[in-house]
């Protein structure tokens, strides 16, 4: 489980091919941290590390999650916005992120707001994902508070610290990004059967 508050950035170094499944190579400070087989939320996509050479880790990626997610979209060079996973021993600081994407979502608009950055968002609501004004989303692995909630779109404002320290200050419109809806809400919409 994770918390949506990143860490810190990654970078692609390699990507290997091989039948169904990609392997990337990514470098992080967090690297020599790592154990293999540990969970490592990369831009909100949970996956296990594989193998670990000094500053660089190797993490998998199978054809499902590359169809769900922005990972089939990363080039070598690619910015990773990375969080390890929760300890039960400190503060809980975003919402209940669990690594597992939703659907991507597509960049719509950035405004700037003198200082800080307003993101519209779509996403095909046909799939039976919503928001909710004041709820909570996970934008590649980031915690945020949607705003203008509506059937297809929300928005979200980034201060500056979350736009320097992860990869919200590469977005451009018409980017595709990982969704990770609020896990509270789905269950509250499976158990009152809205589909």
């Amino acid at each position: 489980m994770f918390t949506g508050i990143i860490e810190t950035l990654g970078t692609v170094e390699d990507i290997i091919q091989e039948g169904s499944n990609t392997h990337f190579g990514i470098t992080s400070v967090l690297a020599p941290e790592l154990k293999v087989d540990q969970s490592v939320s990369h831009n909100g996509v949970c996956l296990t590390v594989t193998k670990i050479d000094n500053k660089k880790y190797w993490v998998t990626a199978i054809k499902e999650t590359l169809t769900k997610s922005n990972l089939g979209d990363w080039k070598v060079g690619s910015k990773v916005n990375l969080e390890r996973c929760m300890l039960n021993n400190g503060r809980f600081d975003g919402h209940i992120v669990q690594g597992h994407i939703d659907q991507t979502g597509t960049c719509t608009a950035i405004k700037e707001e003198k200082g800080s950055w307003v993101f519209n968002y779509e996403y095909d609501p046909s799939i039976g994902n919503v928001t909710v004004e004041k709820g909570s989303i996970a934008i590649n692995g980031v915690s945020l508070t949607c705003f203008n909630s509506k059937e297809n779109s929300f928005s979200v404002a980034i201060i500056p610290y979350t736009y320097e320290h992860t990869n919200f200050h590469q977005l451009k419109v018409g980017d595709t990004v990982n969704l990770e809806f609020d896990i509270i809400g789905k269950y509250v919409k499976k158990l009152v059967g809205i589909h």
